[in-house]
């Protein structure tokens, strides 16, 4: 009997185990597609603490797409203008440091910037951090967290002092009371939700509260659906808090002993009506007081969020305002409680640990800290002052960098800007005014290979050894199972190369990835993130492992599923802080113009710009289109009938998208999926109409809404739509 190779979904934040068998096992024949490509066998691994076996549609068809569309050794061009030609590594590697070097003369090295994914593995990150922080001494890396949890991680080192979810997944199954904002967590995290299904089933005690302006396929499953306007997160929040306040449901002990900064944000709520916050947010007063009274009234309250608190130019202020309710009622640190960051992408969490935004460094470092840098330094093995004390580039900034000429070279790897980057339009011009944009992933084309000079071809799932760290802290070791498909090299290889080749063998020098992680984890020792108790060997022998795991602990068997179960918190005097924040609302609201508001997000099974799951006929069946949602009332007022076509504008783009008519979102409010780049439909790229405000903390953009006006389109109808639409046509075309 064939052993499965045991591994980690590279989709969600979930971090689902997953098992995998070749295609083919002894006395049965070849599974393949229609193509003739053997599909690896996938299936949720049952061992995994996180997933306990179960596997959501896009884990169990990720194989299909391991040999389709795939890029399979480097290209090269001079303009963009041009073909691609295909060149060896050599003489990629030797056009990449040439221009280097070139940019290091005569821009210095804040010129260089790279952007990088949550879909790296932890040692892809290391090792591009160490390149670009250490050795070439910019800042300017960034990833694609930064559209994603950045808010999050702001809102934990200002409240906490560090990064780091405090929670675990076993909370969900030992809380009174889960309050879900900001999260469709049915469709975008549905392993753990539904761990939290069956748990609210079996426990009528246990209440559900989902906070989203759509009746989501979560919302559907709460006692309670607060069917919030956009932008009134803060004012909810706060309300909550007044009531909680007004009835004695707070913990005196817990705020004088373990907060601080109480004064400031008590002032703030006392300004937070109920009936005034009502109406602001557009729910009954009576379904606020009963939020409030089910999370003053439980004894562990449970709190997730994801991109829709996030994704706002009040994001960290949003996380924050949510956090102070937790210390409110000392609801952290012990099982069942805390704000449980939902992370989107598989290694998000991996990234944080390892530096991979451009204001921090690895360990949970800062950029700013003079001691932090000096640690890394002395490390790495680089003069004292090597590492800017200065935060890099954005992913935002680096759209003005290029547009003010300030950029000479741009390195994205692993993920698709040229589809999520908000203000699209804007985006993809300052794209092609790059002197020189080097573009890495694994699959051909992508929308954002249109805009690259050279192409590299990288190893993906199954293909090359890492780890990963899920939501819950939790450990994976990803074994390869499979060579890469042609010329392809896994991404810190690639990374390293270049390094060795700018004149840092020294610093390169590492046999495999085992290695590296071995090294990255030194980096670890005695911060919040201690992992030196987790290297490819531990993962080997004991599985998946939670961090903090330092080397002594990993001896001695003790580890703690929790942060914080000592009421300690990460800061100077160990005490967390309280945020007081009043609302601001949206940073685009609507207006006569532009009357509605436009939200978008995920669906159940799509992943991103479709990047992979475009290429899975189950996938795309599921989702064949993009659409719009509009209330009924809305709809019968601009004479809208399901399926015809609506035209969507901002102040900076337009898409067109067939109408699906629903009571399922506020009225005013319209929802349009993230999926669909110029690659799968025409006129249907979302971020078109989306706009950079960012939250002043986090810096992270404001994706999840903007003021839009809708123009029906009645000469086009949905069967025309569909005629049009280019979904899988331009890549059935290219298939070889």
């Amino acid at each position: 009997m064939t052993e499965p190779t045991k591994t980690l979904c590279p989709y969600c934040g979930v971090g689902c185990g997953l098992d995998v068998l070749p295609p083919a096992l002894p006395g049965k024949a070849t599974n393949r597609d229609k193509q003739g490509n053997p599909i690896w066998q996938v299936r949720g691994d049952r061992n995994h603490p996180s997933s306990q076996g179960k596997v959501c549609v896009k884990g169990a068809t990720v194989s299909e797409a391991l040999d389709k569309d795939r890029l399979k050794y480097p290209m090269m061009r001079d303009s963009l203008n041009e073909p691609f030609q295909q060149v060896s590594w050599d003489e990629a590697f030797d056009r990449i440091v040439q221009q280097i070097q070139t940019v290091r003369v005569t821009q210095g090295p804040s010129g260089i910037c790279m952007y990088g994914s949550g879909q790296f593995q932890t040692e892809d990150y290391y090792i591009a951090q160490k390149l670009l922080k250490g050795c070439l001494g910019t800042n300017n890396f960034d990833a694609n967290s930064r559209l994603c949890m950045s808010s999050a991680v702001s809102g934990y080192i200002q409240s906490f002092g560090t990064d780091g979810p405090p929670c675990c997944y076993d909370d969900l199954e030992e809380t009174d009371c889960a309050f879900l904002i900001g999260t469709n967590t049915a469709e975008c995290h549905p392993i753990i939700f539904n761990r939290l299904r069956v748990y609210h089933k079996k426990n009528k005690s246990v209440k559900m509260i989902v906070v989203d302006p759509r009746c989501t396929q979560t919302a559907e499953a709460a006692d309670l659906h607060l069917a919030i306007k956009p932008g009134t997160d803060i004012d909810l929040l706060n309300g909550i808090a007044h009531l909680l306040m007004r009835w004695g449901f707070f913990d005196s002990l817990f705020i004088d002993d373990c907060t601080k900064d109480f004064p400031e944000y008590a002032e703030v709520i006392r300004h937070y009506k109920p009936e005034l916050v009502a109406r602001k947010c557009g729910i009954r007063l009576d379904d606020l007081e009963k939020a409030a009274r089910w999370w003053g009234e439980s004894n562990r309250v449970l709190s997730l969020w994801s991109m829709g608190m996030n994704q706002s130019s009040e994001g960290t202020a949003k996380v924050r305002t949510l956090i102070n309710l937790h210390l409110m009622t000392g609801n952290i640190g012990k099982p069942g409680a805390g704000p449980f960051s939902l992370t989107g992408q598989p290694n998000a969490m991996g990234g944080r640990e390892a530096g991979g935004l451009a204001h921090i460094l690895p360990g949970y470092r800062v950029v700013k800290n003079p001691q932090h840098r000096a640690e890394v330094e002395e490390f790495w093995g680089l003069e004292p002052g090597s590492i800017s004390p200065n935060p890099g580039l954005t992913a935002w900034d680096m759209i003005t960098g290029l547009e003010q000429n300030q950029v000479g070279l741009l390195w994205i790897a692993a993920t698709n800007p040229a589809v999520s980057m908000p203000d699209l339009e804007r985006t993809k011009a300052a794209y092609r005014k790059s002197p020189f944009t080097v573009y890495q992933d694994a699959y051909y084309p992508t929308e954002t290979a249109a805009f690259a000079h050279v192409v590299l071809p990288a190893a993906q799932w199954g293909e090359k050894t890492g780890t990963m760290t899920n939501s819950e802290r939790m450990v994976t070791l990803c074994p390869a199972f499979r060579s890469p498909l042609g010329e392809a090299k896994a991404d810190w290889e690639i990374f390293a190369e270049v390094g060795r080749r700018l004149g840092f063998a020294e610093q390169f020098n590492f046999a495999d990835s085992a290695a590296v992680r071995r090294e990255f984890v030194q980096l670890t020792r005695n911060r919040p993130c201690d992992m030196t108790g987790i290297t490819n060997e531990t993962l080997s022998e004991f599985g998946p492992i939670q961090w903090p795991c330092s080397d002594s602990s990993k001896d001695e068997g003790v580890y703690n599923k929790r942060l914080y179960t000592n009421l300690r918190f990460n800061t100077p005097d160990g005490r967390a802080k309280f945020g007081a924040y009043h609302s601001k609302g949206l940073a685009e609201p609507p207006d006569p113009d532009y009357p509605f508001v436009l939200t978008t997000g995920r669906l159940y099974g799509q992943w991103h710009t479709q990047t992979r799951t475009g290429r899975i006929e189950k996938t795309v069946k599921m989702h064949p289109q993009p659409f719009i949602e509009i209330h009924p009332r809305d709809a019968a007022k601009l004479d809208i009938n399901e399926g015809e076509i609506i035209e969507v504008r901002s102040r900076r783009g337009m898409g067109r998208f067939p109408a699906k008519i629903t009571k399922g979102i506020t009225p005013e409010t319209v929802f349009v999926p993230m999926h669909w780049g110029s690659l799968w439909a025409e006129l249907a790229e979302v971020n078109s109409l989306t706009h950079p405000e960012s939250c002043p903390d986090s810096l992270q953009p404001e994706l999840k809404a903007c003021a839009v006006q809708l123009i029906p389109v009645k000469e086009i109808h949905q069967t025309d739509f569909e005629s049009k639409n280019l979904i899988n046509q331009k890549l059935f075309a290219i298939r070889e």
